[in-house]
């Protein structure tokens, strides 16, 4: 924790730009982040104590300069106010959230290389975010790293870890990939698991499995008005009114 009179030294969020105004390489930069956050928002809509942060500025003083951010495509911090004092964020400052560092930071690799898998694998390290996702789906090669890598910080320093989707059981949540249609365009994105490897569904998947359900009660329902329609005739063909069997 910062000496109350360090802090007091350091700027506030308002004084502070919200990023470093680098513009994304691509749409997924934004779009696919935003899937993550959308489906927490789901998940832990009840929970009050979490932030998830797109393209935004974190501030820390392990760096050289407190002023000059840290900007992940993504982050989570838990144990935090959902809304500071009840307002958006304009970014987020370590020493203004009670010293929580996020959880978990997420870089995506496009075609200008950002410095993911040195750089800021490096600042995070030093910051002390204990998971580290890296996603690179179309330049892994020319990188030499693997698509999806997860990294946790283990004895203050960062270990790729094995298994898909990932448990990280200090946050309560998987991640992974997987490949759906979002959009009306087939492309694989970023999602969260339960702690049993079930995926979080996003709305418009769980709106569409409910349309599932409803179909199939409405054939079983028609399936059974058939068969005894076809019960009725068998009986009548018999002479029996079905109407008036006896018991009825």
């Amino acid at each position: 924790m910062l000496s109350p009179d360090l802090k007091n030294a350091l700027p506030t969020t308002d004084e502070l730009p919200c990023s470093d105004d680098t513009p994304v390489d691509n749409e997924d930069q934004n779009f696919l982040p935003n899937i993550l956050l959308f489906l927490l928002n789901s998940i832990w809509a009840n929970r009050m104590d979490w932030y998830f942060g797109v393209d935004m500025g974190v501030y820390h003083t392990t760096g050289v300069n407190p002023r000059v951010p840290v900007v992940p495509d993504a982050f989570l911090s838990v144990g935090v106010e959902r809304k500071k004092g009840g307002k958006s964020r304009k970014s987020y400052a370590v020493w203004e959230e009670n010293g929580i560092v996020p959880i978990f930071t997420l870089e995506m690799v496009s075609h200008t290389p950002g410095g993911e898998y040195d750089e800021k694998l490096d600042i995070y390290r030093k910051l002390g975010v204990l998971y580290y996702v890296i996603y690179n789906p179309e330049f892994w090669r020319r990188d030499q790293h693997q698509p999806f890598e997860v990294y946790k910080l283990i004895d203050e320093n960062y270990q790729l870890q094995i298994g898909e989707p990932y448990l990280m059981p200090e946050v309560g949540l998987g991640i992974g990939r997987h490949q759906a249609v979002i959009g009306g365009i087939q492309q694989e994105f970023l999602c969260w698991y339960d702690q049993q490897r079930n995926r979080y569904l996003t709305d418009a998947e769980q709106a569409q499995q409910e349309r599932s359900r409803a179909e199939q009660e409405r054939q079983r329902a028609e399936q059974e008005r058939q068969r005894a329609e076809q019960l009725a005739q068998y009986l009548r063909s018999l002479g029996v009114d079905p109407n008036n069997l006896p018991g009825n």
